[in-house]
């Protein structure tokens, strides 16, 4: 079975097309000439702004002339992620789907259902004429999954709506109507590298096939940071045997959990024996820890490799090593007015070593609380300023406070309870939605956020549940009908 043969088979039909553009952040003039082509081929009214967002319009349903206009919004750009032995380019390749029972997945790449499927709503909305509705504003902003450029970017104008339904959020039944801003802090550490001792033995040691996933969303789920295990491995191999750093690399987006790290170590030749059955003991030892969050699937190996020709200066790996292992990650605190939301988290989401001899960290901190998330970010800079890094914070954007009375919310209650027999839940998120940006834009817009269920999403594993999202759709057509 294709996707194309799911239903509703419009809304399909839709993300079937946006799989095949690649869309990619900060890599999307594919897209957005395929969303302004598209637009065209239909006679949908389209235009663009400076930093790449495109909006599509469409007429109210005769009758309905005098109805709220709606922003129906959601991001063209996806999480780039792939499994080690995947060969795709993000650049140039389409997202191959897979249709598997209940869900629909890609073929060893993130899906793009983050949020393609937001964006091919809406263009199911502009092209489905039995909905009625009043007047209809697609918001495609760009480059949300870091930067939260285009909401950054929008200008006055652009939209003029008084509602707006985020279609970026993963949990079918779930209304939300807030979440935490965030800010990412990115350290760079010159090093030297000297010649690579002859009398020791080297090993590429490696984390990998962790779960990984949404740094905000399943920050809470317990499951490890590939960066921070390996740190905690190298620091105490250093004490035990003298360990020497080659080189590091883990993680890549600053709002994906790093999946897998690796690093090649060199210790002396007659420890040989001593390192690798204490690298055995850390994997079991991992295994116990992670076995419920992340499963059996998980790699920690060491293996041994070909001697480098240089390796990094010994106390300057001890102290990347030592602030690696030391930096803030995880949940930093629950909030205090809404129960069971995490108010405050931190994601050492990458370690890099780039031309000209540096490494660099970067580390992405949420918080429904600015000035804690300004605490966390400054926490992490003092520790790695301590070493001697230059710290640069990137990507601050702010939260979207929930607003209880919104008669949106009001309004997608009584659909949800009268179409699917329950209530909705209503909730705040940690995760970080373009919301909080549109508000301080435009004072009033009156805003909530829904979505099909995703699971896995910023990760290889990332999947769609085909039952939610009919569920969804028809959600949201109702939402139309009952605003116009």
């Amino acid at each position: 079975m294709k996707i194309t043969d799911l239903q509703p088979k419009l809304l399909w039909e839709c993300f079937d097309e946006i799989t095949k553009v690649p869309r990619p952040t900060h890599h999307l003039d594919k897209m957005r000439k395929f969303l302004v082509d598209w637009a065209e081929k239909h006679n949908i009214p389209v235009k663009t702004d400076a930093v790449g967002n495109v909006v599509m319009t469409k007429a109210a349903t005769p009758g309905h002339e005098d109805a709220p206009t709606i922003i129906l919004q959601g991001h063209q750009d996806m999480v780039a992620e792939k499994r080690g032995d995947k060969e795709h380019d993000f650049l140039n390749d389409p997202i191959t789907t897979i249709v598997d029972g209940d869900w629909v997945k890609a073929d060893g790449t993130t899906l793009g259902a983050d949020n393609g499927m937001g964006v091919a709503s809406g263009m199911a909305v502009l092209l489905d004429d039995t909905l009625v509705h009043g007047p209809i504003e697609c918001l495609f902003t760009v480059d949300e999954e870091q930067g939260l450029i285009g909401a950054n970017g929008l200008q006055a104008g652009f939209v003029t709506g008084s509602i707006l339904l985020n279609l970026d959020s993963e949990d079918f039944g779930q209304i939300v109507i807030g979440c935490a801003g965030g800010k990412v802090t990115i350290a760079t550490l010159p090093f030297t590298r000297i010649a690579a001792p002859a009398d020791h033995a080297y090993y590429r040691v490696c984390v990998d096939h962790f779960k990984g996933g949404h740094s905000g969303m399943e920050i809470g789920l317990g499951r490890a940071n590939a960066n921070q295990q390996l740190a905690r491995f190298l620091w105490e191999t250093r004490k035990q045997f003298g360990l020497v750093l080659a080189d590091i690399d883990g993680g890549n987006l600053a709002n994906a959990i790093p999946r897998e790290c690796h690093a090649t170590v060199g210790i002396p030749a007659d420890r040989k024996a001593d390192f690798e059955k204490y690298a055995e003991t850390f994997r079991d030892m991992l295994r116990a820890e992670f076995i419920l969050a992340e499963g059996k699937d998980f790699v920690f190996e060491a293996t041994p490799a070909e001697a480098p020709e240089q390796i990094i200066l010994p106390e300057i790996a001890d102290r990347l090593v030592a602030a690696i292992f030391s930096c803030p990650n995880g949940v930093q605190g629950m909030s205090n007015a809404v129960p069971g939301l995490i108010e405050t988290s931190c994601n050492l989401a990458s370690v890099k070593l780039i031309e000209g001899d540096k490494a660099v960290v970067t580390v992405h901190q949420r918080s429904s609380v600015d000035s804690r998330r300004d605490e966390i970010a400054d926490r992490v800079k003092a520790l790695f300023e301590m070493i001697g890094a230059e710290v640069v914070f990137d990507d601050a954007y702010v939260g979207w406070a929930p607003n209880p009375e919104s008669k949106v919310l009001k309004v997608a209650e009584q659909s949800f309870e009268q179409l699917f027999g329950e209530k909705p839940r209503v909730e705040a998120l940690h995760a970080g939605l373009e919301c909080g940006l549109f508000l301080e834009k435009m004072p009033g817009l009156d805003m909530i956020s829904f979505g099909p269920t995703l699971k896995d999403i910023h990760s290889p594993s990332e999947k769609a549940n085909i039952p939610s999202v009919q569920k969804y759709w028809d959600f949201l057509c109702d939402i139309l009908r009952r605003l116009a």
